[in-house]
């Protein structure tokens, strides 16, 4: 008669494994898919425990305290995985909530830290702050290859600063729809360099919540919802 030896470790860890936290993106199919595993996974178990029964020796039975601790362990795997099935539920809620919010963005204006705006409808446009007042204020705009394509006169006062770009090079030349950046460049009646901060302006075009957290579409220009400052209409 074949005897089967108690299990020295627990033979259940593999079952316990915990799902992909709330921050990541989790579809309907890969919870069902996860849930489908895990039942399987615990009635693979469930079959092993009565095997192991049913080839014992009458003789030498198993040991009652070794089977207490396997029921034992077997009770909480269960709990475990329906732990495990609420909580990917959890992440697909909240995902879904999380892009539901995003959607209200489509169409607003935004202001956002970033110095990158896309042309939108003929026109880029910035917001510049200076932490105190200076001699000279220099805007500059560079395509996305580094080019400045069209410089002027900002405003040297401290504080917060609007300027909008007409999408016209220095020469008079109208470009191409694409990413602009805005360059300030501030000096004090010494010479030396003025603090400014650059954020873009920019209509919310589409929402991408793939990476778990909400990334605003401002044409092709990503920006992380923690980023944005102000919303109008």
């Amino acid at each position: 008669m074949t005897t089967t030896s108690s299990a020295t470790s627990n033979p259940f860890a593999a079952l316990t494994q915990t799902p992909a936290s709330a921050g990541s993106p989790t579809s309907p199919t890969s919870n069902a898919t996860a849930a489908s595993s895990a039942t399987n996974a615990y009635n693979t178990f469930l079959t092993m425990l009565t095997t192991q029964l049913q080839h014992q020796d009458p003789l030498n039975p198993t040991n009652t305290d070794t089977f207490t601790s396997e029921m034992i362990q077997l009770s909480g795997v269960e709990q475990q995985l329906q732990t495990n099935t609420t909580l990917a539920s959890i992440s697909t809620d909240l995902n879904s909530i999380t892009a539901a919010n995003g959607l209200g963005y489509i169409g607003k204006t935004v202001t956002a830290s970033g110095a990158t705006t896309p042309l939108q409808n003929g026109s880029a446009d910035w917001t510049y702050a200076l932490n105190q007042t200076a001699q000279t204020t220099q805007l500059s705009v560079l395509d996305s290859n580094g080019n400045t394509i069209w410089t002027g006169a900002g405003n040297p006062a401290s504080g917060q600063h609007s300027f909008s770009w007409n999408g016209q090079t220095s020469g008079g030349t109208t470009v191409s729809s694409g990413d602009y950046t805005l360059q300030v460049t501030s000096t004090d009646s010494s010479g030396a360099p003025v603090t400014t901060t650059t954020n873009l302006v920019g209509t919310v075009t589409g929402v991408d919540t793939s990476s778990g957290q909400t990334q605003l579409q401002i044409g092709d220009i990503t920006v992380p919802l923690t980023n944005v400052t102000t919303l109008t209409n």
